[in-house]
This record gives C-alpha cells, structure tokens and sequence, in this order.
C-alpha cells in the first residue's frame, strides 16, 4: 500500500513520525536555519570568551592586590598624604574608565548625523 492509496490522515501521521524521528537523529530543528544555527553556537562561543576573559581580569586584579600592598606617600597641590599603592592603582583606573566613558560619549554625541 503506497502513499496514494492511504487516507490523508494515515500520510499526515506517518509523515510527522518520520519529521520527529529526524529531529531525535540529531538533523536540524524546525525552523532554525544552518546560518542561524552558525550564529547561534558563535555568540555561545563568544560569551565562554567573554567568562574566561573576566576570570583572566579577577585573577590579575587580585595579583595586583598582593603585589602592591606597600605604602607610597602622595604629593597632592596642597599638601600630601600617605596611602596604599593598590587603591592608588585602583582609584586611578576607576578615574580613568570613567572620564574615558564621558568623553567617549560626549564625541558620540557631538559628531552624531543631523536630524532631519
């Protein structure tokens, strides 16, 4: 007995048993394209990087704690002050991140296209 000679029901179930036994082979899912797949795996990639790299930074950060606990004595204009070298370190990459943030946003905003 061929498909022509089933009833439209019998096809229809029989196909859809045959589309889920595809699927569990491991052949692509219902509507995700191979591009999309692609994509899909990439940005799964790109956040492991991502992890990895913040584990790279925690662990340096946390070097760089233990290295410099020394003190070191700071001359301000009007005066000066003795303090530990890592929150120097640190308050100054703080301050620098910061003023980079508002000037990076403030050449955004002054070199944007025109409205219309």
């Amino acid at each position: 007995m061929d498909s022509t000679e089933r009833s439209s029901g019998q096809t229809e179930s029989t196909e859809s048993a045959d589309r889920r036994a595809g699927t569990a082979a491991g052949t692509e899912t219902a509507g995700e394209t191979r591009g999309a797949r692609f994509a899909r795996k990439a940005h799964r990639t790109r956040l492991y990087l991502y992890a990895g790299a913040a584990v790279v930074l925690v662990v340096f950060l946390i070097a760089l704690v233990l290295a410099n606990t020394g003190h070191v004595t700071v001359s301000w204009v009007f005066g000066a002050s003795s303090v530990s070298l890592v929150w120097l370190v640190l308050f100054s990459a703080i301050l620098g991140l910061l003023l980079g943030m508002v000037l990076g946003a403030l050449f955004h905003w002054r070199t944007r296209t025109p409205r219309s």
